[in-house]
This record gives structure tokens, C-alpha cells and sequence, in this order.
């Protein structure tokens, strides 16, 4: 996994106006915080911020007045009808130190000839992992699967060095058959109950 390095600046207002200020010069209000420090507030500029986030749990290499820190984001609080950034939570990290991460499945391969569906039970796995080797995503086949068959979390394969958080036996891939529906005998049948 790639670091980003992004430039980030102390804030010293706060409140919904100075927020808005901040947002108005293309920055985005943040927090870092943990190992114990206290919480940090700081600016980052808001288009690169908004490009880093792009990738799933990205690991931030962030300049603070000249000290360098990495952070994961935790939360990131996005405007509901214009989708900016309006607020984000940044979580420190050191190199070596394992994290819960939150982690996108997704699937590969073609089912077995008939008509099936796809059910994602879990879009996403609870995993542990270092900090500096967070995955982006995990990849389950579901090649020649059939209804009724099932994967489960204990079944997809991780990276190595990835411990898997979320309960074992939880579902997260299910093959449901396809049900057609008969509108022309449903017609009918009321044509000549009428």
C-alpha cells in the first residue's frame, strides 16, 4: 500500500463559522488523533484529500508544521446533497502496529449454466492488519457455484498477514436461484375466473 503525503496546517478557530471559512479556501476541517496525544486539529486541502480518499483505507502520510505522521481515515463526515467534504477523523499510526480495518469483498468468476443470482450478504470483511499493509480489497470466486451454495467468511482467502475479525461462520456470499415469474398464466387464470 501506498503512502500519500498530504500537507496539513493547525487550525486554531473553531465553531460552524470558521468551518465554513475553512471550507471556503478548498480546505477540509480534520482531527488526528490517538496513541494517548492529545486530539489535533488541522486543515488538509480539500481536492487531494478528496483524491486519497478514492482508495479504500488509505494510509495518510501527513506534514504537521514540519513533523511527520501517518493516519488512517476513521470517519469522514461528506455534505449530503453536494457530497463535499465536510469534516474527517483521522486515526495515527505507527509502521508494525496492527489496526482493524474494514475491508471491500468482491467477486470473480462465472456460476454454473442456469439462472442464478448473486446475493452479497457482506459488502465488506472486519480484518486486522498492519498499518503500512492495509488490502484494498479481497477477491472471492464464486466459479461454477450453484444455488444453495454458500461462502463464508472463514472461506475467503487473505492476504497474508491479515487476520480475519469478523465472525467465522458469518455469510458472505450467497447463491440464490432466479425465480421467473408467470404473468401470461396469472392473465389468464383471471380471464377466466371473470
Amino acid at each position: 500500500m501506498s503512502e500519500i503525503k498530504l500537507a496539513a496546517a493547525v487550525r486554531t478557530e473553531f465553531g460552524k463559522g470558521a468551518a465554513r471559512a475553512i471550507r471556503r479556501d478548498g480546505q477540509v476541517p480534520a482531527v488526528v488523533y490517538g496513541h494517548g496525544a492529545e486530539p489535533a486539529h488541522i486543515t488538509l486541502p480539500a481536492h487531494d484529500l478528496a483524491l486519497a480518499l478514492r482508495t479504500p483505507n488509505v494510509l495518510l502520510a501527513l506534514d504537521v508544521d514540519g513533523k511527520n505522521e501517518l493516519a488512517i481515515p476513521k470517519a469522514v463526515q461528506r455534505d449530503a446533497i453536494k457530497g463535499f467534504l465536510v469534516h474527517v477523523d483521522l486515526l495515527l499510526v505507527r509502521r508494525g502496529e496492527k489496526v482493524t480495518v474494514e475491508v471491500v469483498v468482491e467477486t470473480e468468476g462465472d456460476l454454473a449454466p442456469g439462472s442464478f443470482l448473486v446475493e452479497n450478504v457482506l459488502n465488506t470483511l472486519s480484518v486486522e492488519t498492519e498499518a503500512t499493509h492495509i488490502p484494498t480489497s479481497v477477491t472471492v470466486s464464486i466459479e461454477g457455484l450453484e444455488a444453495g451454495n454458500s461462502i463464508l467468511a472463514k472461506d475467503v482467502e487473505l492476504p497474508a498477514g491479515t487476520t480475519l475479525v469478523t465472525d467465522p461462520d458469518a455469510v458472505v456470499i450467497q447463491i440464490l436461484s432466479a425465480q421467473a415469474e408467470e404473468p401470461a398464466a396469472e392473465a389468464a387464470t383471471e380471464g377466466a375466473e371473470a
